[in-house]
Formats: structure tokens, sequence, C-alpha cells
């Protein structure tokens, strides 16, 4: 069965500072990811370094305010129709650590504002944009992820709006006005590193939606946007109180031919496991609306 982190649970995780933490013995903190908090990823990172079970219980206790956060999902028949118990944490989907570093190399090209592989049109210009290796860009998964891209010239900004598909692991193609800004345009190909950073944009606003061309009741496409994180998970609450998951596809939308009309309940899930309800979500058959949502995912 698949375990959660709630709401509850979450409130006291990021409120901790190793500072505060107290270890489990004499050198042996519970900051085992070296982040300077005590957070979900090391309970993660201490199970999977064979941590024996009575301090894998400490720590989980510890994180949950005295047990009051990890739960199973219910074993029954019955429809779960409760939404309010608004599950934050989903371990499964973690894809890696917040802030890991990727390396590889960055080249440039001229296109991804308009007719990219994510399909984000229309791509604000008051972001730099970038294509992503096939490996990284996993079907989707890094689609309008935010970028913090860093060269021997200096550290920029970039949203991933297409893809890169000769690239090997790690390597980026930046837009042709932005690769100056962190190395010699004369040199191409460059080393870079870079990790995913929160979404600027979405610091004031929640999540938003874009419905496909040619949605209707009996078909339909959807886009989320403006997340703090890239998404990995999207559900929809059907007529029997179940979340069910929606298949996205490689050009970044989710698409079914189950959901009916609307409204929806949406349980959206980023890549750090971090999950949010948006309710009342309406469809639309008008492609060249943005439809605005409640909520948004936390730092």
């Amino acid at each position: 069965m698949k375990r959660f982190l709630t709401a509850s649970a979450a409130a006291v995780v990021t409120a901790l500072s190793v500072s505060s933490v107290p270890a489990f013995s004499a050198g042996t903190p519970m900051d085992f990811d070296g982040d300077n908090r005590v957070d979900v990823f090391d309970l993660i990172l201490a199970r999977k370094s064979g941590l024996e079970a009575e301090k894998l219980i400490l720590l989980s206790d510890f994180l949950l305010g005295n047990g009051n956060g990890y739960t199973d999902e219910p074993n029954t028949d019955e429809p779960d129709t409760d939404i309010s118990n608004d599950y934050t944490i989903d371990e499964s989907c973690i894809l890696e650590p917040k802030g890991t570093i990727h390396t590889g190399d960055g080249t440039y090209y001229g296109g991804g504002y308009v007719g990219g592989c994510a399909m984000l049109d229309p791509v604000s210009t008051d972001y730099w944009i970038v294509a992503m290796n096939l490996a990284d860009y996993n079907d989707a998964q890094l689609a309008g992820a935010y970028l913090e891209v860093t060269g021997e010239l200096g550290t920029i900004n970039m949203l991933v709006t297409d893809l890169l598909p000769e690239g090997k692991k790690g390597d980026l193609d930046l837009y042709v006005d932005a690769f100056p800004l962190i190395a010699p345009q004369e040199k191409g190909r460059v080393p870079v590193s870079w990790k995913i950073v929160p979404l600027d944009t979405a610091e004031n606003a929640p999540v938003c939606y874009k419905w496909k061309e040619g949605t209707t009741e009996f078909w339909c496409g959807v886009q989320v946007r403006n997340h703090r994180y890239p998404i990995t998970k999207l559900e929809y609450l059907n007529e029997n109180g179940e979340f069910v998951e929606i298949k996205r596809r490689p050009y970044n939308y989710f698409e079914s031919m189950e959901m009916g009309k609307g409204p929806f309940t949406f349980r959206i899930t980023d890549i750090y496991g971090q999950v949010i309800i948006d309710e009342n979500i309406p469809l639309s058959t008008d492609d060249s609306v943005i439809i605005e949502g409640h909520v948004q995912f936390p730092k």
C-alpha cells in the first residue's frame, strides 16, 4: 500500500532545522542529505542506507509529530469521498532531492518560443527558453521545468520548452541569445551545470490549465501550467469518489476519453512527491483560454 505524508505532518517537517533537531546518537544527525533541514527526503535516504528499524521508526515519528502523519490508504470497498485530507507527500513519485545538480554540454539554437515539443505556446518572452535531452525530459516529465543553468560566464534561469533529441543525459540546447550569458558564443559547445528551481511566476499565482484543441466531454487533453516544480502525475476524481490517473503524452498533454464534462477535481503530484488537490476546474473547448486553478505547490 502506498504511503503518504499528510498536511499536518508536512507543517512539522518544513518547520524543522538541523540546529533544533537532536541526533539519534553521537555523530549521527537526522540530516542525512546535508541540506540543513530534516524532511521526508532524509527518511528516504535513511531507509536506503540500511538504518536499523528502531532508528527509522524514531525518525518517522519525529517528522510526524509523534506518529501523526504517515498513513496507509484505507482498505475498504467503499468510495473515498472525503478529499479534505489533502495528502502532501507521495514518496513513489520523488524523482530526486531538491537542488540536485546535473552536468552536461551546452549548445545553442534559435527555436522553442513557438512550436516547442512541450507545446507550451504561447511562451512569454520574459523567459529564456531551453531544449532538454530525451533522457532528462523523460516523456515530458520535465516539460515546463524551470532551471538554473551555469556556465563559465555566469548563471541564468531558463524554461524547458523543447527537446534536444541528439543530446546525451545532462545536455541542454540554450536559446541563441541566452548562450552568451553563460559562455562565449564562439565556443558553440561548453560544459554546463543545472538544477531545477521554483518557477518564479508561481510565487503569487496558482497552477493553471490549458485544454487541447478538439477537447469535448467525450475526449479531452489537458495541460497543467504555472506549476512551481515539474509535474509527474495528474489524476481526476471520478463519479465513484476515486482518483484516476490520466495518461501523459510525450508532447505534454494528459489525455482521457473517460473524464466527462466536468467540472473536475484534480490531484496533481510534482517530481518531489508533493501533492495538491484542485477543485471545480471547468472543461473548456476553447484551446486559447488559460484557466486559473486555486492552489499551488509549496516551496
